[in-house]
């Protein structure tokens, strides 16, 4: 098999293991009131360096603007993140975690320790370091390809 051919034998494992990584964070969240598209976002505001505005989030998550917004507004109406003034664009508002929704992450975090224990175990250490360098070359690639298409 060549590479081209084993990339798109990747790709369609990458696409089943993204449905089925959705379907169990939402199990996983779900006694949080949570799903896995509002703990993506949550979780992108929360390991942010300092807090940042949608378009950013969306950006950094690969994702359309408006997805993000609606998630955020959601997020908002439960209290686990609010919009702040921006000093450097009046217009786009700063999102920040609310201290319940600190706690929402660290109730998070104490959910999918055990979840991801599970899941790596029998998995070679060395393995998932190369999967993820391999799955963010991959990445970074596609991005490239996508703002060159769009030019």
């Amino acid at each position: 098999m060549n590479s081209s051919m084993a990339l798109s034998a990747l790709f369609l494992d990458i696409f089943r293991a993204n449905a089925l990584l959705v379907a169990a964070g939402d199990q996983l969240v779900a006694p949080l009131g949570l799903t896995s598209a509002r703990w993506q976002v949550l979780g992108t505001v929360a390991m942010a360096p300092a807090p940042q505005p949608v378009a950013h989030i969306a950006r950094d998550m690969g994702l359309a603007r408006q997805s993000v917004q609606r998630l955020v507004n959601e997020l908002v109406e439960a209290g686990l993140v609010e919009l702040r003034e921006n000093p450097h664009h009046r217009r786009s508002k700063l999102v920040c975690l609310t201290d319940q929704g600190r706690q929402a992450v660290a109730s998070i975090h104490k959910l999918q320790r055990p979840w991801v224990d599970g899941l790596a175990t029998g998995l070679d250490s060395e393995k998932i370091a190369i999967a993820a360098e391999v799955l963010q070359t991959l990445r970074q690639r596609l991005a490239q390809s996508t703002d060159e298409s769009s030019d």
